[in-house]
């Protein structure tokens, strides 16, 4: 499937009355797939459509949403395949497919609650402003507790000042397409899967907070082949890309904490390629070489926590 060209995109948007695509990046998870399309069928608003990333998968993932596509749903159903590459290509293929005003991403062990297209709505045409780059709201567990810390009662916060200033546990952002369209993709390095998707919520971040709804909109369960359980697994696997997001915290996060933060994990990480240049690279080089003998005993830390991996 052809990309949708940017000026085409923007023709577009708002055609059909479609306010919203829900992304959907999947592989390998038939199994848990039917939970995520189910709640589509509940939503109290169809006003969106229901795009599904394939990043590669070789299990019946494309003959089950096949299946469902020949079904009168209520909602259009829109399915990609490409080779595998890791969640954020997938997120780089939804970003240059989707036409509507507003996206966000589903996982695909994951679900809506029954209003929560209904609610979006509500809220982003009572709210919405283009100094906002859209909506972030609530996850929640199976049993209904929040994820984490509850928002601010405030009426917009950036996306990673929430967690530098003490916020806690996923939660869900709906961004609007011409904003988040406009950032540079996720870049991809060759031999690893994994670069942190909040690069582009960072970049976002300088420019458009985003409306606070402190509501649930999404069901999370943490699988034991999610990313989430396979942290230093990832580490390993992925040291360019996880560079590439020390980097960029370095550049753009407000607190000296996460800076340093960034800066030991930097550090780690470029021992772990034997990157002798780590230090003339680095964004913060004084905060960097200050953080180097911590950096060292987290990559000590992470190859024996990995040892058997």
């Amino acid at each position: 499937m052809k990309n949708i060209e940017k000026e085409e995109r923007y023709n577009r948007i708002g055609e059909d009355n479609v306010l919203i695509t829900v992304f959907t990046p999947a592989y390998n998870r038939a199994y848990t797939l039917h939970l995520c399309y189910e709640s589509m069928l509940r939503q109290t608003s169809k006003n969106f459509e229901w795009l599904i990333v394939d990043d590669g998968s070789s299990d019946n993932t494309r003959e089950l949403v096949n299946e469902w596509m020949q079904k009168d749903n209520g909602f259009k159903i829109r399915y990609i395949y490409k080779e595998n590459g890791g969640m954020h290509t997938a997120h780089n293929v939804a970003y240059e497919n989707i036409y509507t005003e507003l996206n966000m991403c589903i996982d695909s062990d994951d679900y809506l609650v029954d209003n929560a297209i209904e609610r979006i709505t509500e809220f982003w045409n009572e709210n919405k402003d283009e100094k906002y780059g859209g909506i972030i709201a609530l996850d929640i567990f199976q049993n209904g507790n929040n994820i984490g810390s509850l928002l601010p009662q405030q009426k917009s916060i950036a996306y990673n000042d929430f967690y530098e200033y003490g916020g806690r546990g996923d939660k869900k952002v709906i961004y609007r397409t011409d904003i988040i369209t406009k950032y540079p993709p996720y870049p991809e390095y060759e031999g690893e899967k994994f670069v942190g998707l909040c690069y582009k919520y960072l970049l976002a971040d300088q420019e458009y907070p985003l409306l606070i709804l402190n509501e649930p909109i999404c069901v999370v369960e943490y699988l034991e082949d999610g990313s989430t359980r396979n942290i230093f697994k990832q580490f390993k696997q992925n040291p360019r890309g996880y560079i590439f997001l020390r980097k960029e915290r370095m550049k753009y996060c407000k607190t000296f904490k996460w800076k340093f933060k960034s800066c030991i994990h930097y550090v780690c990480e470029s021992i772990d390629i034997r990157n002798i240049r780590f230090l003339s690279e680095s964004p913060r080089k004084f905060m960097t070489m200050a953080s180097i003998p911590f950096g060292i005993l987290l990559y000590f830390y992470i190859n024996y926590k990995t040892k058997d991996i």
